[in-house]
């Protein structure tokens, strides 16, 4: 269907004595904008606008949207407040729209925002809305907010959906409320609604990664006997879980369990074909990974790709002074005008979703990239890269393409084995394949960054990547703090903190840790207390790792007194 759209799209501009009407280009801004097709989006609102035609509120909408898929949900934003300005008015559909993007992109307050402002102007929120909400609280660590929300939705007579349920049920193990989430699952199961298998397949994930193998083999087994087919999230799911306790004999074991699923002999099929590949002498040329990504530069690229992004940015911002001073909508001519702006040739695009291990149902020829994905957390997970970068290179060879979860995948091993050369050309080959970029391999650059001493640079690339779209979610601030906090950047740190805060994300434990262990290893020991008291005042349970910190924090703070205790005798002698 795109395809033949983009076609006739095509043979109506070559008619020139076609034009579009208002209705005509909100049509063609929404397919395109559907697709991705930002630019296009942009070109068709700018060419709208030379033709006299203004917009109307479906055009505002169709652009919001637009630009919540391409990740620009701040300029999304700014767009809606000029919406109100306009003479139009937002709608549901405006509402739903906005608070979907706000809470993909963990703009939590935004999106609470823009809630409260939907109910106020006399708009019902709908399931849609509430899962939206739910999901981002939950992904925010804000599981108190995520229930309330809940709790409100039942009492405002909203039915809950199983999706809502599935949004739950995960964001609960999510949050270490394990216990939580699968006594909801029994309670669900019990009234015999809102269980599929999607609510299946995150249990048995969540149990694998327990490593409770036998409860999911028995879960899967209920599964079939509901009539719900096991699907292959669910299959690899347990694949991963077996191997990772150091069992081979899975095929065995998962044909006892699942009778009746239909990817079953296929993965079978896969995997034997996969190992008669890597068995074969003739794929055993390579003896190490390093030719399979050749060397087309290094991290100074990186500095040159903020350069280019800061400079583009300033040229465009000159010539924002020409722009019409009676327009309706000034920000999204501004945004019009931008369209041509060089981007960056490292990173071509940025995806909003994170890359996934198994692609989503619907993704025609997946099955080989879902597979190679599986095995290489299972490789990579017992530390065998070298057979990793071998199965890669097979499948690679035979035209399998690539995803961003797949080169992520491997940048994180090359990471923690030092190799920050193979990371940067796997980075590189990642743009010249067009591979859209997530927030998981951002979050890979800046550990790179700090591993190598420039962790001057997380900033700056973190602007780069706000510009392309992109967002910050918890494990991203983590990571920032990390690599600033050792580098003695403290006042970027708390910068970070206060801005993770701000923006509606709970810290988790990782945080705290974090913030405690680099404050108190750079001898700001008051600094460092004053972040466990946080800790403590957020209800955040400390863990093994809290407690290694703490006992550090606890050895240099009896070092200070030490010392006091010196000086004040020597005065006294």
């Amino acid at each position: 269907m795109r395809e033949e759209f983009k076609n006739v799209f095509e043979k109506l501009r070559e008619n020139k004595s076609f034009s579009l009407d208002t209705w005509g280009y909100n049509i063609c801004i929404h397919a395109f904008g559907l697709w991705g097709g930002l630019d296009t989006c942009l070109n068709l609102f700018k060419e709208m606008k030379e033709n006299f035609l203004g917009p109307d509120s479906c055009t505002y909408n169709t652009l919001v949207q637009a630009l919540c898929s391409a990740g620009k949900v701040r300029d999304a934003l700014i767009v809606y407040e000029e919406l109100k300005g306009s003479g139009h008015e937002p709608d549901a559909f405006t509402y739903r729209i906005l608070i979907q993007g706000c809470s993909k992109s963990y703009l939590l307050e935004e999106a609470t925002r823009v809630f409260s402002e939907m109910e106020y102007n006399g708009y019902h929120p709908t399931t849609i809305v509430y899962n939206s909400l739910l999901d981002g609280y939950f992904k925010a660590n804000r599981v108190n907010d995520a229930c309330q929300l809940f709790e409100k939705m039942v009492r405002e007579g909203v039915r809950a959906s199983c999706w809502t349920h599935n949004i739950l049920i995960d964001g609960l193990f999510r949050n270490n409320r394990a216990a939580a989430g699968y006594s909801l699952f029994r309670d669900l199961k019990k009234k015999g609604q809102f269980v599929d298998g999607v609510t299946y397949s995150i249990v048995v994930l969540n149990l694998c990664r327990e490593g409770m193998i036998d409860e999911a083999l028995r879960l899967v087994e209920e599964m079939e006997a509901r009539g719900i087919v096991v699907d292959l999230v669910t299959i690899t799911s347990l694949l991963i879980g077996i191997h990772r306790q150091g069992r081979w004999d899975w095929t065995d074991r998962i044909k006892k369990h699942i009778r009746d699923s239909n990817f079953l002999p296929y993965v079978i099929k896969w995997k034997a074909d996969m190992e008669s590949s890597i068995r074969n002498p003739q794929n055993n040329r390579r003896k190490d990974f390093t030719s399979m990504f050749p060397s087309k530069g290094n991290w100074t690229d990186i500095m040159n790709s903020v350069n280019d992004s800061v400079s583009s940015e300033g040229s465009a911002i000159e010539e924002e002074g020409s722009s019409d001073q009676w327009s309706s909508s000034p920000y999204m001519d501004r945004l019009a005008n931008r369209v041509d702006s060089k981007k960056s040739s490292l990173l071509r695009s940025f995806s909003l979703s994170r890359g996934k291990r198994v692609e989503p149902k619907g993704m025609v020829g997946s099955f080989d990239i879902d597979m190679v994905n599986t095995y290489l957390s299972i490789f990579l997970s017992n530390g065998n890269l070298s057979l990793a970068c071998k199965l890669f290179e097979i499948f690679t060879d035979m035209g399998v393409s690539p995803v961003s979860y797949t080169y992520n995948s491997l940048m994180s091993s090359f990471l923690k084995r030092g190799c920050f050369d193979e990371l940067y050309n796997v980075l590189h080959e990642m743009g010249e394949k067009l591979c859209p970029s997530d927030i998981a391999t951002y979050n890979l650059i800046i550990q790179g960054l700090g591993k190598i001493g420039r962790a001057d640079l997380a900033t700056s690339v973190l602007n780069m990547l706000m510009k392309d779209g992109g967002y910050l979610d918890i494990v991203m601030y983590n990571t920032l703090i990390n690599a600033l906090g050792k580098a003695g950047r403290f006042d970027q740190v708390n910068e970070m903190f206060e801005q993770m805060s701000s923006s509606g994300i709970n810290p988790d434990v990782i945080t705290f840790n974090t913030l405690i262990e680099v404050h108190s290893k750079a001898g700001q020991l008051k600094e460092a207390y004053k972040f466990l008291k946080k800790m403590l005042d957020a209800g955040c349970s400390p863990n093994h790792v809290t407690d290694t910190t703490l006992d550090f924090l606890e050895r240099e703070l009896e070092k200070v007194r030490y010392q006091k205790a010196s000086i004040k005798l020597a005065k006294k002698g």
